[in-house]
């Protein structure tokens, strides 16, 4: 598909990965809106913190995507949706389950009814290297069974399922795109990255963290983002479920350790027992197949394996270390 003359919108873009998706498409040129959940601050999140001239060139749109009517309305016109927009963390959803479902799945219904109803040429679904749960094999492929070991990625299963069934039932012109861990400037705080490198950076030489033996494929947001651009433009995406991942496994210790290497500080890591998953909850081992990212989009990770991992925590490190930008985090607090 051509998205030179789509009009394109984009669930969720005041978050983190939505930020710099809206970013880079109003960079290339497209015709943005850009959904933000409402507020009584007018904020809108991390679009607030993007180049004046992005922002002169988006339309905003405030609301709430648990309300279908609002949902259709600002989808109307449009041709391409990149529906990002979700609760992802993973310790909250042990606390409020409900809103999970009514966000992530009921959410999701609003957007593929609407764009059934108004026959959006694609719509890019959002999904997560969560639905897959503890590794039953390596590298971790799109057929890999889902085990949905938190309330979130329960929720984030259903979210996929509805996509998929869509398209089965309906011929929507839905793509999941499934990222892993994904990071980089302007991530909460509740993710470990950047947990790690707040705490380093505010002068804390003993971290708190939560496990350190379980895995992670983390992907650099630029690739995360170039991933979901293709998902766009592939009319073979159409159909189907693609990870975008680095195709590197680090553990939680390890990756700790290597942003304390770059950072030049000296550290020790402590358990704190709220940052621990129930036991039967924790995804143990996560590491991405991109082998049909690469066939189907032609997708390749900039930030792969190790050098590539320094590399984009480098670029994330020296983000965060911004006085500005260190301001917005509390790093004595944890972030559910």
């Amino acid at each position: 598909m051509d998205l030179s003359r789509a009009r394109i919108l984009v669930t969720g873009a005041d978050g983190f990965i939505g930020s710099h998706l809206t970013e880079a498409l109003v960079e290339r040129g497209h015709e943005v809106k850009a959904l933000v959940m409402y507020n009584a601050f007018n904020s809108r999140g991390w679009l607030d913190q993007v180049a004046p001239a992005v922002q002169r060139h988006l339309e905003v749109a405030a609301g709430d995507i648990r309300d279908p009517h609002w949902v259709r309305h600002v989808m109307r016109g449009c041709d391409v949706v990149f529906h990002l927009a979700a609760l992802i963390a993973i310790p909250y959803s042990y606390y409020s389950p409900d809103t999970y479902i009514d966000t992530n799945i009921k959410g999701t219904l609003n957007i593929l009814q609407a764009a059934r109803d108004l026959e959006v040429s694609r719509v890019v679904h959002t999904s997560t290297s969560e639905v897959y749960g503890t590794a039953c094999y390596v590298p971790i492929t799109e057929d890999h069974p889902l085990q949905g070991q938190s309330p979130y990625s329960a929720s984030k299963i259903g979210a996929d399922q509805l996509a998929l069934s869509f398209y089965r039932s309906f011929a929507t012109p839905v793509a999941l795109i499934r990222p892993f861990n994904t990071y980089g400037p302007r991530q909460s705080a509740r993710a470990v990255i950047p947990t790690i490198i707040t705490q380093i950076a505010s002068g804390v030489r003993c971290l708190q963290l939560g496990a350190q033996h379980p895995t992670r494929d983390f992907s650099f947001v630029s690739d995360t983002v170039d991933g979901f651009i293709r998902m766009a433009e592939c009319d073979d995406a159409v159909g189907e479920v693609i990870n975008v991942g680095s195709g590197f496994e680090i553990s939680i210790g390890d990756t700790a350790r290597l942003i304390a290497e770059l950072m030049e500080s000296e550290i020790e890591i402590d358990t704190d027992p709220q940052r621990l998953r129930p036991v039967a909850s924790e995804v143990e081992r996560l590491w991405a197949s991109t082998e049909k990212a690469e066939r189907l989009l032609a997708h390749r990770p900039v930030h792969g394996e190790i050098t590539g991992l320094r590399c984009g925590l480098r670029k994330t490190i020296d983000w965060f270390c911004e006085p500005a930008n260190l301001a917005r985090y509390k790093s004595h607090f944890y972030n559910l």
